[in-house]
C-alpha cells in the first residue's frame, strides 16, 4: 500500500474538520477562491510581455526590471508557508479576504509607479499579499471537498494553473497594443482593482467560516528562519543569470542550505517541547507526500519556462508582435482547458497513468517544436499553433489532479501548512527551471532550452511512475464513492 496513492476520501479525523456546506454552495465557494487563484497566476505571467513598455516609460535599469519580475516570485515563495500557517491559525475566510484586499491595494500601487524601483517595491508587496491569500485557496478546497467531487474540484482548480499563464500572455499582449483609456502597460495592474473587489464581494457572502486550529499559535522563529533560508536559496537562483554567476552567490546557497537544516531542526525541538511548527514534521515524515513533492518540482521545473522559452522564440526569434505572440497561445489555451476537464473524469478511472501520458504528451511537443524550429527558420504560425495546443494538452492533463493527489495524505487541520509548502515548492521549481532555461537560452541557443524542458518532462514521467501502482484498486476505490 506504501506505493499506492489513495484519492479516496481521507478518514477521521479530517471528517470531524470539514463544514457542512450545502452542495451547490460550496462550488460557489470554488469559483471565489480559483478565481483569487487565477489573478495570481495571470500577474505572474502578463507583466513579461509588458516589460519592454515599463522600461522605456519609467526609464528603468535592466536590473531593475529583474526586480520587477523576481521581486514577486521572492516574496510569495518565501512567506507562502507562514500564510498557509496563519490561514490554519486564524481561519482561512478571513486570512483569504485580507489576502485579496491586499493584493488589490498592491496593484493599484503598480499601476501608478513612477519609477522602476517603486514598481519593484510594489511588486514585493503584491507577493506578499498572494503569500496570504493564495495557500487558503488549496486549504479551502482540501477541506470542503473530501468525497467523490474531490478530483473534479481539483480539476477547476488545475485550469487556473495552466490557464492563468497562458492567459497572461494573451492579456498582456492585448492590453498593451490596444492601450485601453490611453493608461499602456499601467493596465496589466489595474485590472487587478475592479477583479480584486469583486472577489471579496463574492467571498464576504459565500466562504463559510472555516473552524481555525485550536490553541495554535504561529511560529515566529520557525517563520523568520524559514524566511531567511528561502530567501537565500531562491533569490541568487531568481537572479543569478544576470549577475553572472559570481562565486559569493553559490556561498550565498550554501548558506540557504544550512539555514534550511536549522530550520527542520528548529522544528522538531519546537514539536518535542509541544509547542505548534510552523511546518509539522508530520508531513515531511509522508513518504507519500514526499514523492508528491518532488514530482511536483519536476513538473513544474519544465512548465513555467516553456513559457518563457516560447515567448522568447515568437517575440525574438520570428519578430511576433506583442499581440500576434498572444494570440497563437490561444490553442494552448484552449487545449488545456479541455484535458483538465477530462482529467477530471478519468483519474478516478485510470489514476496515474492519465497524468504520466499526460507528460508524454508534453515531450513529444517539445520534441516536435525542437524539429519544427530546424526545418523551418520561421515555422508557420498554423504549425506552431497546432504544437502549442498539443503541449496544452498534455500539460492539462497532468496540472489539474497533481495539487489534489499530492494533498491526498495531508489531514485537514494541516492543509493550510501543506497548501504552504506545496506553492513554496511550485515557486521555487519555477524558478530554478526560468534561471536554468533562460542560461541555457541566452548561452547555447534555442534548442538547448528545449533539451532542458525535454529533460524535465522525461524526470517528471520517471517520478510519476513511483508515486504509486495499483491504478485498477485505486478505480474501484473511486468508483464505489459515487
Amino acid at each position: 500500500m506504501s506505493g499506492q496513492i489513495a484519492l479516496h476520501p481521507p478518514r477521521c479525523p479530517d471528517r470531524d474538520h470539514a463544514p457542512t456546506v450545502p452542495e451547490s454552495r460550496r462550488w460557489w465557494v470554488l469559483t471565489v477562491v480559483v478565481a483569487a487563484q487565477f489573478m495570481f497566476v495571470v500577474d505572474a505571467f502578463v507583466v513579461n510581455v509588458a516589460l519592454p513598455s515599463i522600461r522605456d516609460t519609467l526609464h528603468a535599469t535592466s536590473g531593475e526590471m529583474e526586480a520587477v519580475i523576481a521581486a514577486y516570485q521572492i516574496a510569495y515563495a518565501t512567506a507562502v508557508i507562514t500564510g498557509g500557517r496563519l490561514g490554519d491559525i486564524f481561519g482561512r475566510r478571513r486570512m483569504f479576504i485580507a489576502g485579496v484586499l491586499s493584493f488589490t491595494i498592491a496593484s493599484l500601487w503598480c499601476g501608478l509607479a513612477g519609477s522602476g524601483l517603486e514598481l519593484a517595491l510594489a511588486r514585493l508587496a503584491q507577493g506578499a499579499a498572494a503569500a496570504l491569500m493564495i495557500p487558503q485557496v488549496l486549504a479551502t478546497i482540501h477541506v470542503l471537498f473530501p468525497d467523490a467531487a474531490r478530483s473534479r474540484a481539483f480539476a477547476v482548480f488545475g485550469i487556473t494553473l495552466g490557464l492563468g499563464g497562458a492567459v497572461g500572455v494573451i492579456l498582456g499582449g492585448w492590453l498593451v497594443t490596444l492601450d485601453p483609456a490611453g493608461l499602456g502597460w499601467r493596465s496589466v495592474f489595474l485590472v487587478n482593482l475592479p477583479v480584486g473587489a469583486m472577489i471579496i464581494g463574492a467571498a464576504l457572502v459565500l466562504l463559510p467560516r472555516l473552524a481555525p486550529g485550536q490553541g495554535l499559535r504561529l511560529d515566529l522563529a520557525g517563520s523568520g528562519l524559514l524566511f531567511l533560508a528561502l530567501a537565500t536559496l531562491i533569490g541568487p537562483v531568481m537572479v543569478g543569470r544576470e549577475l553572472g554567476w559570481p562565486l559569493w552567490l553559490f556561498g550565498v546557497i550554501v548558506m540557504g542550505d544550512l539555514l534550511l537544516l536549522g530550520f527542520l531542526r528548529l522544528e522538531r525541538w519546537v514539536e518535542r517541547r509541544g509547542g505548534a511548527p510552523l511546518v509539522p514534521t508530520a508531513l515531511l515524515a509522508d513518504r507519500r507526500f514526499r514523492r508528491g513533492l518532488a514530482t511536483l518540482f519536476a513538473f513544474q521545473f519544465g512548465n513555467i519556462p516553456f513559457y518563457l522559452s516560447m515567448t522568447l522564440y515568437m517575440q525574438d526569434r520570428l519578430g511576433f508582435s506583442p499581440l500576434r505572440a498572444g494570440t497563437a497561445v490561444v490553442p494552448l489555451a484552449l487545449a488545456f482547458t479541455l484535458a483538465s476537464r477530462l482529467a477530471g473524469g478519468w483519474v478516478p478511472r485510470f489514476g496515474l497513468r492519465v497524468l504520466r501520458i499526460g507528460a508524454l504528451i508534453q515531450l513529444c511537443a517539445i520534441v516536435d517544436i525542437g524539429v519544427a524550429a530546424a526545418c523551418w527558420p520561421v515555422p508557420d504560425v498554423a504549425v506552431l499553433a497546432v504544437l502549442l495546443a498539443v503541449f496544452g494538452f498534455g500539460q492539462g492533463l497532468v496540472m489539474a489532479p497533481l495539487p489534489g493527489i499530492v494533498l491526498t495524505t495531508v489531514p485537514a487541520a494541516q492543509s493550510g501548512s501543506a497548501s504552504g509548502v506545496l506553492n513554496t515548492v511550485h515557486q521555487a521549481a519555477g524558478a530554478a527551471g526560468v534561471s536554468l532555461v533562460g542560461a541555457a537560452w541566452f548561452t547555447a541557443g534555442p534548442f538547448a532550452a528545449l533539451a532542458v524542458l525535454a529533460a524535465a518532462a522525461v524526470v517528471t514521467i520517471a517520478l510519476l511512475g513511483l508515486m504509486g501502482h495499483g491504478t485498477e484498486r485505486l478505480a474501484g476505490r473511486l468508483a464505489a464513492l459515487r
